[in-house]
């Protein structure tokens, strides 16, 4: 029997685990423009889950609840993925935004020869975020030369 998610969860999110989830909330909030769209707590008021809401995407935001999930506080600083946000505007005040709530910005935010405009973002705990914005139309030709690079597939 197949149900309809009462969620409303898009195909894809991405979890992101922190030592301190809750403080995490506040920080995504503050600096990125994320919503909380679900927390949920444990009778001793212990974060066990949350769901942030950005866009039509979503994030879950947790705890180091087992073994194998690990904030890059807790490893050294190492990142074994980073998360992508497109942004449909604004992506130069955003990144204001984000270094006025104390995220290291560790690429300013920059024209790319395919068409996009990004910036990455260092959270607190050490997650890397990369915000992205369309800003023109580039044929696959275009990007080729300009990249000096050859691209199988394109936008389609």
């Amino acid at each position: 029997m197949t149900i309809d998610d009462p969620f409303k969860h898009p195909s894809l999110g991405s979890g992101v685990f922190y030592k301190d989830p809750r403080a995490a909330l506040d920080w995504l909030e503050a600096a990125f423009g994320f919503e909380r769209s679900m927390v949920v707590s444990d009778a001793e008021g212990t974060l066990v889950h949350a769901e942030m809401r950005f866009g039509d995407s979503y994030i879950i935001v947790d705890s180091e609840w087992a073994d194998y999930v690990a904030s890059p506080a807790s490893v050294s600083g190492k990142n074994t993925q980073s998360v992508y946000v497109r942004l449909k505007d604004s992506i130069d005040a955003h990144c204001e935004q984000a270094r006025a709530a104390g995220a290291d910005i560790i690429q300013e935010p920059a024209d790319q020869f395919y068409g996009e405009r990004q910036y990455r973002a260092r959270d607190p705990e050490g997650h890397v975020w990369t915000f992205t914005q369309a800003i023109r139309s580039v044929p696959r030709e275009e990007a080729e030369r300009l990249g000096g690079v050859r691209i199988d597939g394109w936008h389609r």
